[in-house]
């Protein structure tokens, strides 16, 4: 095999005989040389496929666990939102309690440093070693078992306000006591001399003598039925109780209180004075049951538990 070179611009040739084995060489250079850059381009493009579709896989994989995580989250968030539903309601249940608790101590008359609902109750012991973390499985127990002792609390303080009520409603519309803040029984009920002419005759009532002006109060809680002058008794004021008791109050200086209102056991109701059929500055005081006059000294005498 005969090859000829030309060079054109020098005009001249060069010719090259190729025996069998640079025949067979250059076959396999000319020839060789597209298929192995055709098998290069083919293993290329297989690589990149399977690395492409290593990349989607691992994407696929991605989306998959970002899910999961949305879902975990989810459950977490709302997990979360009932708890802190729970926590809100328990404190604002916490805060009733303890409105509760300072109410009733209002109604006992106990001593607020002793019962103090404003603030925290009072703990403390030596340290000790500190006892296993509570497990997110153990949670809703805690929960329920926390829910549990706010409920006896308050099923507790509620009843004891019912009982204080109760205690509270009777003392205040139970008649007992003095009807003055300051003073001293001047005269007792029934038969004595009359202070004007000396004879003898019946006393309805109890006086307590005092200063003028010193307050007159109710005995009990009640409803003013009377607030007028009369004659004998001066400027009255008569109060009904109810379970058909009704106290009287006389001679005062000046009546507070009028026709229609209601009273508090130990609201000041009159001044103390001397109008009426009266020898100096004192309170008739008259007790009436059933709409008959009693002995006010048994309920002067009364206590209230």
């Amino acid at each position: 095999m005969k090859i000829i070179l030309l060079n054109a611009h020098k005009g001249k040739s060069l010719a090259l005989n190729l025996n069998g084995w640079t025949k067979a060489l250059m076959s396999v250079v000319v020839l060789g040389l597209p298929l192995g850059l055709g098998a290069w381009i083919g293993n290329e493009a297989n690589g990149s496929e399977k690395l492409t579709d290593a990349i989607e896989a691992l994407e696929g994989e991605l989306l998959t666990q970002k899910h999961d995580f949305e879902v975990d989250r989810t459950l977490v968030n709302h997990q979360l939102s009932a708890y802190s539903s729970q926590l809100a309601q328990m404190q604002a249940r916490l805060l009733r309690l303890d409105a509760l608790g300072s109410h009733i101590t209002q109604i006992a008359n106990l001593d607020s440093g002793e019962f103090d609902f404003s603030s925290a109750p009072a703990v403390g012991g030596p340290e000790q070693q500190a006892s296993e973390d509570v497990l997110q499985t153990n949670i809703d127990a805690f929960y329920a078992e926390l829910e549990a002792q706010v409920s006896d609390r308050e099923r507790q303080l509620n009843l004891l306000k019912t009982m204080m009520a109760d205690r509270q409603l009777k003392r205040e519309s139970t008649v007992a006591g003095r009807p003055v803040k300051k003073g001293w029984m001047s005269s007792g009920f029934g038969q004595r001399r009359d202070p004007f002419h000396g004879t003898r005759s019946w006393h309805e009532g109890v006086d307590f003598a005092g200063k003028e002006g010193s307050p007159v109060v109710a005995v009990a809680a009640g409803i003013v039925t009377r607030s007028e002058n009369e004659k004998g008794y001066g400027n009255m004021v008569e109060i009904d109780h109810g379970d058909s008791l009704v106290t009287l109050y006389g001679h005062n200086k000046e009546n507070l209180v009028k026709v229609g209102d209601l009273v508090k056991k130990g609201q000041t109701i009159a001044l103390m004075g001397s109008t009426g059929r009266s020898t100096g500055p004192h309170v008739h005081f008259e007790v009436y049951k059933h709409g008959r006059p009693v002995d006010p000294a048994r309920y002067i005498r009364r206590t209230v538990r």
